[in-house]
């Protein structure tokens, strides 16, 4: 085995887009260190930025009168003509993320003259990331800078380190910025220091928009102001500490008063035990380990493993640092654009939860509490949405949301997105999982539990509509964001994603006599699980969505160990489904229903299809499309997700370890997964060359686990008896037709890793 490595990236030249900028966030401020010499450029982001649009003041449409002539128009084949007339303007969009602000920093004495058009790169140049403190740092010729965002005292912590005279200015005119803000900056001297103030109101006499201010404190040399711009010249190091105000929100606490180094550990002893707690070794080459993110990048089949150890580790990182105020958006919590895509919404119909799909196997809870307080924050606009739309008590959660509101009002004849009302079960899944693995019987307590009673309250009065057989009519159904083949709506009767939802909801809040009365899913002509359980609605195979698999993933209701039929349907399901615009969370989202039943060879299709399609920027931030085609985190966040599932499975009393190994991971070596058995899986090691599989596993409580090794329902698992805090060891073969016995371990303390630099 490899020894300890550590966990970053790095690359022996600076960002020339912003998109390749090195990422560092506390789930509330971000920034995106570009890593110039010269003038360097941190992009300044803020989970709460929204430009005003109109969507600050949207509620869902009033339609509570009309629910019972929608489904009489469904039934009759007038969905388009009576989701038309729900549709009275232009599609509204949520309110767009955008950027703060860059600091720009221009340094004139660290840094050789250049011709403009040739900056100079200096021979001693690196610039990199630590994902296990967050800092991204610029090393050149013996000067030195660091950039962190700090969980703890909720700033951006920029350091210089001989680097000569700087000149900070505010920069606000990034990509796109509007023309029409009004802006004002101006640099003033403060005990100790000096502070450059940055408002930015938006236009209309709406009252928002947000300050920002540089705070700079300087040891040795000595600062100076000018209108809008503050100068250290001559100082040994110069610390700059950064905020921003959304207006819509309370003022910030006062800013601590410490040095850089008690600065640091104040943040990673928060960000360094989270990200320490999951492990992956692919065992890669240590040459390949040792390139740049760009190298590895450029080609991905010489060094598939190293670049999906780096991917794992990058993809935790910006995960847990996009996570805090909200889980993260389309493009987690950083964008350097004010034109970003899809406004950079909270995207609920999918990429919210493709992204998150790591939190609670990859042992962090801090994205599953992120997640938590987005929903418990949006609950009154939910139950509003209910009202609204249908006349109806519980919950209707939107398909997209700029975070601060969820109110169901983007929608439009093509894309009737407010009549999708699967989206309380499908977010409130993810925290499912998380009490499951956890214990947290505080938060089922105050909000999952309660949520889902809600979630129950509206599908029992929803569901009132029977066909001749006696079932019940799931009306009006929508699938996102697929059209049956020929319709000319999306709007029809038994969306296999709506049954699944209510089905698992009436289920779990005990109202097991409607959940019955549920139709079935369909198998289609060719013997695969149905979008839509209703003969007039055929399916259409080509889409980026896969929408009818969720009771594969998340849900694990169908799975080849309890309901081998339906699984090979499911099966079948996903080999028809084509990737329409071979969007990352489309490939991904293949994969991870690939791993729940068994298919290792169509996860590593898919995994290939991200890895070989360049969805990967050098910043290891990844893009919605191929050939870095829109700046978008569903990649970047997702691909632990999916390396976890390949390798393990669980439910509340079972574990499936190497559900879908790809070929191409032959060997390696897991620490510290967690599982909805509440047993940590301390290590799990496989070799397929030997077909050897070792697991320590240690429950927090004594508690019985039955130990599945792949999907195959034919081959016996092992049945185990745990005792709390004592880890067991299990040697398994992959060749052999029944478990090896097991026996306990001493405890261990883990794998090692190095110290992060704190220098």
């Amino acid at each position: 085995m490899n020894g300890p490595r550590r966990r970053g990236s790095w690359e022996p030249a600076p960002a020339t887009r912003w998109e390749d900028a090195y990422l560092t966030g506390n789930g509330t401020h971000g920034a995106m260190v570009h890593g110039r010499t010269g003038e360097e450029l941190i992009v300044v982001n803020h989970h709460l930025l929204l430009r005003p649009n109109g969507g600050e003041h949207a509620l869902a449409p009033d339609l509570a009168g009309e629910l019972e002539h929608l489904r009489d128009a469904v039934l009759t084949g007038r969905a388009r003509a009576a989701v038309a007339r729900h549709v009275t303007g232009p599609l509204q969009w949520v309110r767009p993320f955008h950027p703060a602000l860059a600091l720009r920093l221009r340094r004139t004495a660290a840094v050789p003259a250049a011709p403009a058009a040739a900056p100079v790169i200096p021979a001693a140049y690196r610039r990199e990331i630590d994902h296990r403190t967050g800092v991204a740092t610029t090393r050149w010729d013996g000067h030195r800078a660091d950039t962190f965002a700090s969980r703890a005292d909720d700033l951006i912590v920029h350091r210089e380190v001989r680097t000569g005279t700087v000149r900070l200015t505010h920069h606000w005119q990034l990509d796109a910025a509007p023309q029409d803000l009004a802006v004002d900056t101006a640099a003033a001297t403060e005990p100790g220091g000096a502070v450059l103030r940055t408002d930015v109101r938006h236009p209309g006499g709406s009252g928002h928009g947000y300050t920002c201010w540089t705070h700079v404190r300087a040891t040795g040399g000595t600062l100076r102001t000018e209108q809008d711009a503050v100068h250290a010249e001559g100082c040994a190091e110069v610390l700059l500490l950064t905020r921003v105000h959304p207006w819509e929100d309370p003022e910030p606490p006062p800013l601590p008063d410490l040095p850089y180094p008690e600065l640091l550990d104040r943040h990673t002893a928060r960000h360094t035990p989270a990200y320490d707690r999951v492990d992956l070794d692919l065992h890669a080459p240590e040459e390949h380990r040792a390139l740049p993110g760009s190298a590895l990048l450029a080609d991905p089949d010489t060094h598939r493993l190293a670049l999906l150890e780096r991917l794992f580790d990058a993809g935790r990182h910006h995960l847990l640092s996009s996570a805090g105020v909200l889980p993260p958006r389309l493009t987690g919590l950083w964008t350097g654009s004010w034109d970003t895509a899809w406004s950079g919404a909270l995207t609920c119909d999918a990429n919210l939860n493709l992204q998150i799909a790591a939190a609670t196997t990859a042992a962090l809870p801090e994205v599953s509490h992120a997640h938590a307080a987005f929903v418990a924050r949006q609950l009154d606009d939910w139950r509003s949405n209910a009202r609204r739309l249908f006349g109806l008590p519980g919950l209707v959660a939107p398909a997209h949301t700029d975070g601060r509101t969820g109110h169901a009002y983007h929608y439009s004849e093509d894309h009737p997105l407010h009549l999708w009302t699967a989206g309380a079960h499908w977010l409130l899944q993810p925290l499912l999982d998380h009490v499951d693995t956890t214990g947290d019987t505080a938060l089922a307590d105050t909000l999952v539990r309660p949520a889902l009673h809600e979630t129950a309250d509206f599908y029992r009065a929803f569901l009132t509509r029977t066909g001749p057989d006696g079932r019940l009519q799931y009306v009006p159904s929508y699938s996102p964001e697929n059209t049956p083949a020929g319709a000319d709506s999306p709007i029809t009767v038994n969306a296999a994603m709506d049954l699944a939802a209510a089905r698992h909801t009436l289920t779990a809040t005990g109202h097991h006599a409607l959940a019955d009365r549920l139709p079935p899913y369909l198998l289609n002509s060719e013997g695969a699980l149905a979008e839509w359980a209703w003969p007039a609605a055929p399916d259409r195979q080509q889409h980026r969505h896969l929408s009818h698999l969720h009771p594969v993933w998340p849900l694990g209701d169908i799975n080849p160990l309890d309901t081998p039929a339906l699984a090979r349907a499911a099966h079948r399901a996903l080999r028809l489904r084509g990737s329409e615009n071979h969007s990352a969370h489309g490939h991904l989202h293949r994969a991870l229903i690939a791993a729940r039943l068994g298919d290792a060879a169509l996860l590593g299709e898919a995994l290939d299809a991200v890895l070989d399609g360049a969805f990967f920027h050098p910043s290891l931030m990844s893009s919605h499309y191929p050939r870095l085609d829109v700046y978008n985190a569903d990649a970047a966040h997702t691909l632990p997700g999916v390396l976890i599932e390949a390798l393990l499975h669980s439910t509340p009393d079972r574990l499936v370890l190497l559900p879908a190994p790809p070929a191409r991971l032959t060997r390696g070596t897991v620490h510290g997964l967690r599982t909805r058995c509440r047993i940590e899986l301390t290590t799990l090691s496989w070799d397929l060359t030997t077909h050897q599989v070792s697991a320590t596993l240690t429950a927090d409580t004594d508690r019985s686990a039955t130990v599945h090794l792949g999907t195959d329902p034919h081959r016996p698992p092992l049945h185990l008896d745990l005792r709390a805090g004592h880890p067991t060891l299990v040697h398994l073969d992959l060749r052999a037709a029944h478990p090896a016995p097991v026996r306990p371990v001493p405890a261990h303390p883990g794998p090692a890793r190095p110290e992060p630099d704190r220098s």
